[in-house]
């Protein structure tokens, strides 16, 4: 039996008192930080384990969309983490002088500590790779690939027509993911991955649909996910689909490199032609335009997918809504390009509402207060404060979009100035996405050619297909839970 005394019991009693008191401190200075006056749920103000939960559940929009409607427009996630919805604030933070920037967790969603065009903080680096990679991606250069990218829609109706054939019905997200894949591959690298030919996926497109869940396992525990030793096969896997990716692009690009270094003058014209016009000039590295490059190969092939997936699926579910898109497609000429598209205003207004109601990238883009502090949303934040807006919850505002839910592309007739501001689909401020253009031409293009082609799609129920297969699954990027969309033309 061991005894204590009483200088023992002394000493004990003054270590638990020291603890209580350092619990105390720790307790009282938390309630000094000025995230603890923002209303939020109490564990909010000590962890943010909870929010990382939701993250790596595929379900933070809806987590925090439902803090919002409890709390306010500004609430707090974690312990430095505040989301806004108030719209004067949203400016403030996505504004196109980038006074807030953005943060670490970029670059832990992605690949690497090194800088590209999505991830980095550092606003000359991003001027100096925007003015490189934005001028081919402008209206007005797309022009020249059109071409190239109504070949590939239409080749993509034609698989999806032989799949009805052969199965009765067409799976149209893998097909509209084999589409923005190709046109992204052989405008960024002057070649296609072929994955309209192949009809079916391959490590590529595997690995494409592994990026979402597995980049936000990496945020989640990025120092752990950087340590190789550790036996843990989630992490394997999503460093070994980054590898992968990764991979592709150094095979792309060093194929379009040896392409240039042999033959400049004749060489295809590229999204990354200036690029490697720019490394020529010892203005960037190889590995800076590879970085750049998986980003594109990611950013150009999920979202449109995702979005042309969506935006068939809820036009099949309103018979209201295809009967009056087809009355207006049916006006177009034979022969008819993107030209014949853009003043469609029923075929701008579905995509639009697609936009808001499906948006590929509905979570927060964070930012960090800078430095000074600032008031957001009526409460003063400490600089380094993580602040956000999600385009889930700008989009569902029932002041601004009346039954928010409800499908209804003609809301968009006659837009208020609220529903500008609040639609977020791109991004915002100086960081707004640098491939709308081309994702408009895409989304254009492939919603008129497939609802002329097959007039009575369908959802295909009597395949299995159910609507708990659309429930999206929201990580950075969202994406249908059951990896397929079943259409069927009768």
């Amino acid at each position: 039996m061991v005894h204590f005394s009483s200088v023992d019991s002394r000493i004990w009693l003054a270590g638990a008192g020291l603890l209580l008191l350092s619990f105390g401190y720790a307790l009282y200075q938390i309630g000094q930080k000025p995230t603890s006056q923002v209303p939020g749920p109490w564990y909010t103000k000590y962890t943010s384990l909870v929010l990382k939960y939701h993250l790596l559940s595929g379900d933070q929009p809806k987590y925090v969309h439902r803090l919002h409607n409890k709390y306010g427009d500004t609430v707090r996630v974690a312990p430095d983490e505040v989301y806004v919805t108030d719209l004067a604030a949203v400016k403030e933070i996505y504004s196109v002088k980038e006074v807030f920037r953005k943060t670490k967790w970029y670059t832990d969603l992605t690949t690497n500590e090194s800088h590209n065009l999505f991830n980095t903080n550092n606003i000359e680096l991003h001027r100096k790779y925007r003015r490189l990679l934005s001028g081919p991606m402008s209206e007005t250069s797309l022009k020249a690939v059109l071409p190239l990218v109504e070949s590939r829609v239409s080749l993509t109706i034609q698989r999806m027509g032989e799949e009805m054939q052969k199965t009765g019905a067409a799976d149209v997200f893998k097909w509209w993911l084999f589409m923005a894949t190709d046109i992204i591959g052989e405008l960024a690298f002057g070649s296609s991955f072929q994955t309209l030919e192949q009809g079916k996926k391959n490590e590529y497109t595997r690995s494409l649909e592994e990026i979402a869940p597995l980049s936000a396992l990496r945020s989640v525990a990025p120092s752990l996910a950087r340590l190789t030793i550790v036996p843990v096969p989630l992490f394997k896997r999503a460093e070994e689909a980054i590898r992968r990716m990764e991979g592709y692009a150094r095979e792309s690009l060093r194929r379009y490199e040896n392409l240039v270094a042999t033959d400049p003058t004749s060489v295809k014209q590229t999204l990354f032609t200036n690029v490697f016009r720019a490394a020529q000039d010892d203005n960037m590295e190889f590995e800076e335009i590879l970085r750049n490059a998986h980003t594109y190969i990611v950013a150009g092939s999920d979202t449109t997918s995702n979005t042309l997936t969506y935006l068939v699926w809820a036009v099949c579910r309103h018979p209201e809504v295809k009967a009056a898109l087809l009355a207006e497609l049916r006006t177009l000429p034979d022969g008819f390009g993107d030209a014949e598209l853009r003043p469609l205003p029923y075929l701008a207004q579905v995509i639009e509402e697609t936009l808001r109601l499906y948006t590929a990238v509905p979570s927060g883009l964070p930012r960090a207060v800078p430095p000074g502090g600032a008031y957001l949303g009526g409460y003063w934040l400490d600089a380094g404060t993580t602040v956000a807006a999600q385009a889930y919850t700008l989009h569902r505002d029932p002041d601004v979009f009346p039954d928010p839910e409800r499908f209804d592309p003609a809301r968009w007739a006659a837009p208020t100035r609220a529903m500008k501001d609040s639609l977020m689909a791109w991004g915002g401020g100086s960081r707004i996405c640098i491939g709308l253009h081309l994702a408009r031409i895409e989304l254009r293009l492939a919603t008129a050619r497939f609802f002329l082609a097959f007039p009575n799609a369908k959802v295909a129920r009597s395949m299995g297909m159910t609507d708990e297969e659309m429930e999206p699954l929201m990580y950075f990027l969202s994406l249908p839970s059951g990896h397929r969309c079943l259409i069927q033309a009768e």
